[in-house]
C-alpha cells in the first residue's frame, strides 16, 4: 500500500526534464576517459575520502513513529519505545534494525523549521536558508560537490539516485551547473550510454571535438548561465557513460544485493554505496511517500519496514569496508507529523520540533541532542535550526563553513552565519 499524497501540494508532481534520455541522440560515449580503479586501490582511496550519503523520507516522515516515540501518551499511537545499542536511548519499535545501529549515529529530536509548506520547508533543510525571491542558494549536495573537489575526479561530484529515467537540476544555484545535480535511475544500469551503431571510437572523438569548437565560439559571443549549463550537462553526461559499470548493481554479490531488498529504496542504497566509493562527493537517495494524512499507523509500518532494512544495511557495508569514518551519512525529511492524531488517523505536517539523524564521518556516536515534550507538542530542550545542522554538516567533513565563495568578486558565506555547528555532536 502506498499513500497517496493527500495534502495536494505541487511539489509532489513536479517533474524535472529528462537529461541523459534527451541527450542520448547526440552525447556518446569518450574514449579515454579512464577506466574503473581496480578494487583494491578503490577500497583503499574510497576509506579515505570524506563523502556524504544523504537519505530523504520525502513528505514528512512522523517523528514519533521513527526516532522519538511518546508511547502512554494522548498522542503517542500503538506503537512501542524499544532499546537501542546505547543504553539509555530508545526509539520506535518499526526501526529494530536501526535500533542495533544507535552506537553508529545520532539524533536531533528537536529541529524547528517553523513552516509546514513541503517545498518552503524542503529549502530551509536542504540549502540552509529561508527560500528568498531575491536570491537562491545552493543545495548542500552542490556545496559539499564544491568544497570537496579536489580535481582528481572526472566524475560529477553531485548525484541524486531515483526511480525513473535520468535527469538534471539546476539546485547548485551560483556555484555553476558543474555543482548541479545529475539524477541517475536504478533499473538497467546507466541507459543510453553506449556509441550508435556502427560508430567507432575515433569517429565520435571527432564529432565531440567538433561540439567544443562549436560551443567555444558561440561562447565567445553569446555566453549565458543556460549555454553554461548545456555545455556542462554534455561533458558531464560524458564522463558518466565514459564509467557506465559503476551504475551497474548487478555487479554485486547477490546475498549483499538481497541484504539490502529488491525494493527501489534498496536499490538506490546499493547503488549509493558504489557511487561513493567510485570518488562521488555526495549521494542523495529518496523515499516516499511519508504525507500521512490519512492511515498515518499502516503507512509508516511499510514504508518504515523497507527503510529500517536498507538503512542498517547501508551502515554495516559501510563500516565492513572501512568506509563509514570517512562518510556523513544523513536521513533527513522536510518537517515531522502533528502530536495530534487526526479523524482519519493521520498526521498533518508539523515543522515545530521534528528528528533527524547523522552517522560516520566526524560525527560522535550514540548521542541525542534536544528534547520534546512529554506529548510532544513543544521543543522541551535545545532548539536546531536548519542553519545549525548545515554548519554541523560541513564542520563534519572538514569544511569550515565559515569560509565564504568567491562569486564575481563578491563574497557569499558558505553557510548562513546566523547559524552554529551543534558541538555535542562533532567527534
Amino acid at each position: 500500500m502506498k499513500c497517496k499524497y493527500a495534502c495536494n501540494s505541487s511539489e509532489h508532481t513536479i517533474a524535472r526534464r529528462n537529461f541523459l534520455g534527451t541527450i542520448a541522440a547526440g552525447a556518446t560515449t569518450m574514449a579515454g576517459l579512464g577506466t574503473l580503479v581496480q578494487p583494491s586501490v578503490a577500497a583503499e582511496i574510497a576509506a579515505k575520502k570524506k563523502r556524504v550519503m544523504s537519505i530523504f523520507l520525502s513528505g514528512g516522515v512522523s517523528q514519533l513513529e521513527t526516532f522519538d516515540p511518546k508511547p502512554g501518551t494522548l498522542n503517542g499511537g500503538p506503537f512501542r519505545a524499544i532499546p537501542t545499542s546505547v543504553p539509555g536511548v530508545h526509539i520506535c519499535e518499526l526501526l529494530p534494525k536501526t535500533a542495533k545501529q544507535m552506537h553508529r549515529m545520532s539524533i536531533v529530536r528537536t529541529v524547528n523549521t517553523n513552516d509546514n509548506d513541503h517545498g518552503l520547508s524542503r529549502y530551509k533543510i536542504e540549502r540552509g536558508h529561508k527560500q528568498s525571491p531575491t536570491a537562491d542558494y545552493p543545495h548542500i549536495g552542490a556545496i559539499v560537490a564544491k568544497g570537496l573537489d579536489d580535481g582528481s575526479s572526472s566524475l560529477p561530484g553531485h548525484i541524486h539516485v531515483s526511480n525513473g529515467a535520468g535527469s538534471r537540476s539546476s539546485n547548485s544555484a551560483f556555484l555553476g551547473p558543474k555543482y548541479g545535480s545529475i539524477s541517475v535511475g536504478i533499473n538497467g544500469g546507466l541507459r543510453n550510454s553506449s556509441l550508435p551503431g556502427g560508430m567507432t571510437a575515433t569517429v565520435n572523438d571527432q564529432r565531440q571535438a567538433f561540439r567544443r569548437a562549436a560551443n567555444e565560439r558561440f561562447l565567445q559571443r553569446r555566453r549565458t548561465a543556460e549555454t553554461d549549463a548545456y555545455a556542462q550537462s554534455y561533458e558531464q553526461a560524458l564522463q558518466l557513460m565514459a564509467k557506465r559499470e559503476i551504475f551497474d548493481v548487478t555487479k554485486e554479490p547477490p546475498k549483499l544485493a538481497e541484504q539490502y531488498g529488491s525494493f527501489d529504496l534498496g536499490k538506490q542504497c546499493l547503488l549509493g554505496r558504489r557511487l561513493l566509493e567510485n570518488d562521488i562527493s555526495f549521494v542523495q537517495v529518496s523515499h516516499s511517500n511519508y504525507d500521512t494524512h490519512a492511515e498515518n499507523f499502516n503507512f509508516h509500518i511499510e514504508q518504515l519496514g523497507e527503510f529500517d532494512q536498507a538503512y542498517s544495511t547501508l551502515l554495516d557495508d559501510l563500516a565492513e569496508r572501512g568506509m563509514l569514518d570517512s562518510t556523513l551519512v544523513l536521513v533527513l525529511t522536510e518537517f515531522g507529523r502533528t502530536p495530534r492524531i487526526n479523524s482519519k488517523f493521520g498526521r498533518d505536517h508539523w515543522g515545530k520540533g521534528f528528528s533527524i539523524t547523522m552517522a560516520g564521518c566526524g560525527i560522535q556516536p550514540g548521542a541525542v541532542i534536544g528534547a520534546m515534550s512529554k506529548d510532544g507538542t513543544e521543543i522541551a530542550d535545545r532548539e536546531v535550526k536548519p542553519a545549525d545542522l548545515f554548519h554541523t554538516y560541513l564542520r563534519a567533513i572538514g569544511l569550515d563553513p565559515t569560509n565564504e565563495f568567491d562569486i564575481g568578486g563578491r563574497a557569499v558565506p558558505m553557510a548562513d552565519p546566523t547559524g552554529e555547528a551543534i558541538e555535542e555532536l562533532l567527534a
